[in-house]
């Protein structure tokens, strides 16, 4: 029957083209292409009360609990020697929301995003959008399959995992750790949440022993609190800003 509708969906849909987007980017054709239409569908899109009904929230709620799970395995057996801290702390390096923006932004799903929003996409909305994606393909696929996916077409094609093993952008831990050895105290204030684009955004300032040291704008608190402690870890000179290689010089 599924063999049915993938062919539906791939010759005779209205939607035949997000069809064939969507086997280049997931290895096949979804037999349930609307579950898939919704995974790109934002909230600030809709302007239906029921829009957690008719846009990717709920997809991305099961996606982020499968995605979190899949690597939490793929890492337990990847590293049988490495401790329970380090396992956690390269699970939160890969299902942070930075990185799955950048992933998403690789995979190209700003352009699909494009096509559903009559809105200004933001860096989260493409993070949102990949665990909404891997919510339809396990509606589609079960676990087992959802895995297979996550493994070899997410965490093989865009993660350097062992550059992963290395590399620390958790600004306000640094930050954090920096200031204790140095009897210092972090805090961080909220200075305004206003609406753009149809959304909350934030607004927070980084304190260190009750100083403003920085302040930093986004429409996640928490990675707005990573931008405050990443200038704040620059104004100190903790950090250097990392020229591109094919800048000028």
């Amino acid at each position: 029957m599924n063999f049915l509708f993938r062919f539906y969906s791939f010759y005779l849909s209205d939607d035949k083209g997000l069809a064939r987007k969507m086997r280049s980017l997931i290895g096949f054709t979804p037999a349930k292409l609307s579950i898939f239409k919704l995974a790109f569908y934002h909230k600030s899109a809709s302007n239906d009360k029921m829009n957690a009904i008719t846009s990717n929230e709920r997809l991305e709620y099961l996606g982020d609990a499968v995605l979190g799970t899949i690597v939490a395995e793929y890492l337990f057996k990847k590293y049988p020697n490495k401790n329970e801290g380090f396992l956690t702390k390269m699970r939160s390096k890969i299902v942070k929301r930075q990185s799955l923006n950048k992933i998403a932004d690789k995979m190209g799903l700003d352009i699909i995003l494009n096509e559903y929003n009559q809105t200004r996409l933001s860096r989260s909305m493409l993070g949102n959008a990949l665990e909404a994606l891997v919510g339809a393909v396990y509606l589609e696929c079960g676990y087992n399959g959802t895995k297979r996916y996550v493994i070899n077409k997410i965490l093989r094609s865009y993660l350097d995992i062992h550059e992963l093993e290395e590399y620390d952008d958790n600004y306000k831990s640094q930050l954090l750790e920096h200031c204790q050895k140095n009897g210092q105290v972090v805090t961080y204030k909220m200075l305004a949440k206003y609406k753009f684009d149809k959304r909350d955004r934030f607004k927070v300032a980084v304190m260190i022993d009750g100083k403003k040291l920085a302040t930093a704008d986004d429409f996640n608190k928490k990675s707005a609190e990573q931008t405050a402690s990443e200038k704040a870890m620059l104004t100190l000179g903790l950090i250097k800003i990392v020229k591109p290689e094919n800048a000028d010089a």
